[in-house]
């Protein structure tokens, strides 16, 4: 593990390890395997990510249905957090998998969950770490990949937002092996 920020460093003491998933080294560059292993197996390659970032696996996160009615879709979650603080971009990505086709009302109901999530730690870390800016100045971007297990088909991105910056008006990938980490940010 390299240096990481002041945030990264606090959320990398938070989060259990088995809830990380680790960045991999491929000819001097990071990479990040997101893997499914819920019902279908499958899984995205996420290419050149920079070295400051952390992935969570946030549907390891327990459902609160004990306090909450689920009404909304409140206890849902996305699939994975990638929280990368760069010089030039502070970004935390909400990722959303589904091997086949997906009801889009749920989508947005996980990305938003996982957003909930990431203000639950923003609490965590001003509260007990005593952090007052702790996770602030993020950009946030979501994104849905979907038809992962489609074999022979190119990576194409539909309904493209100008930024992808609400569950709402989420970045829509369809059958991604791999993808560049810029290209997910919008850049």
């Amino acid at each position: 593990m390299g240096y990481y920020s002041e945030d990264l460093m606090i959320l990398e003491q938070m989060i259990k390890d088995n809830a990380k998933v680790p960045l991999i080294d491929s000819y001097g560059k990071k990479q990040v395997i997101l893997k499914e292993t819920q019902g279908i197996n499958y899984e995205v390659t996420i290419l050149d990510i920079p070295e400051q970032t952390l992935v969570i696996q946030s549907d390891l996160f327990e459902a609160p249905k004990s306090i909450f009615k689920n009404s909304k879709g409140e206890c849902k979650r996305s699939d994975f957090i990638l929280i990368s603080d760069q010089d030039n971009l502070k970004v935390i990505m909400f990722i959303e998998m589904k091997a086949g086709k997906a009801i889009e009302k749920e989508i947005i109901q996980q990305l938003k969950g996982s957003e909930c999530l990431i203000s639950y730690c923003r609490e965590i870390g001003k509260k007990f770490w005593n952090q007052i800016n702790f996770l602030e100045k993020y950009e946030y971007r979501f994104i849905s990949m979907k038809h992962i297990n489609l074999n022979k088909k190119p990576t194409r991105e539909k309904n493209l937002p100008t930024i992808h910056n609400s569950p709402e008006n989420m970045l829509k990938i369809y059958a991604p092996k791999k993808i560049q980490f810029n290209k997910l940010i919008g850049k």
